[in-house]
């Protein structure tokens, strides 16, 4: 286990993948599969990953009726897949779905993947909430109530910045997972994302798990980077 640094895959082909991971050079990553990789490459690279031993987050964020959101994750729970998230705006009944299907669709003597939801995208600003969302509430607030949301609809965690995971888990419990793109090394370009931070500042604002792409995956060399996540991650840690 790649102590909960996960690596988003953010490319659109099975050879890119390949590629990529041979750069890393690793025996056993945890890795973020998203809709670019997954429509155009589907349920066969997730049982390849599956086979060279990579743990996975199947990151979808799922986001439609009950119904459907059910019918959607019973099937993705048959992928032996680690964990899989949907929209915390679908309501507590569409998690509570979500929960169902996994569980109907998991294997018997698997466990059901973590699910976590999305409270707001790490590239949505204040700004945006208001202008496009039309939500007039202050951002950290919308994401502590749909994380208190998440939280009674039985999910694992959420996803969200990590400059709110303490707070989510101040407001919710310390239980509770934060799941926490928008990681960057020092000096790296923010690019899309607009509320980040290094590893190990996110491990010490409380994040459990940490999803590092661009850092990572376009450096010159992606092994280094790797490890120097890693190293991170691990110091604020011991």
């Amino acid at each position: 286990m790649s102590e909960n640094v996960i690596i988003a895959l953010d490319v659109a082909t099975h050879q890119e993948v390949s590629s990529l991971l041979t750069k890393i050079d690793r025996k056993q990553l945890y890795v973020k599969v998203g809709m670019e990789l997954y429509y155009q490459e589907g349920p066969e690279l997730i049982k390849a990953l599956k086979n060279q031993g990579h743990d996975i987050f199947l990151d979808l964020k799922l986001h439609d009726i009950p119904t459907t959101v059910y019918k959607a994750m019973k099937g993705l729970a048959k992928l032996d897949v680690d964990m899989v998230n949907v929209h915390a705006a679908g309501g507590q009944k569409m998690m509570r779905a979500a929960l169902e299907g996994l569980d109907e669709g998991t294997p018997s003597g698997k466990t059901r993947p973590l699910c976590i939801a999305v409270t707001q995208l790490t590239s949505t600003d204040q700004a945006l909430l208001e202008n496009d969302i039309l939500i007039h509430q202050p951002l950290e607030q919308v994401i502590l109530t749909y994380g208190r949301k998440t939280f009674e609809a039985g999910l694992d965690g959420v996803v969200c910045s990590p400059l709110e995971a303490g707070k989510v888990k101040e407001y919710i419990s310390k239980d509770f997972l934060a799941v926490t793109p928008g990681i960057r090394l020092k000096g790296d370009d923010s690019n899309d994302q607009k509320r980040v931070t290094t590893p190990k500042q996110a491990r010490m604002l409380g994040s459990d798990y940490i999803v590092v792409g661009r850092s990572v995956t376009q450096a010159p060399e992606p092994s280094a980077a790797y490890s120097r996540v890693l190293e991170e991650w691990r110091n604020d840690h011991e």
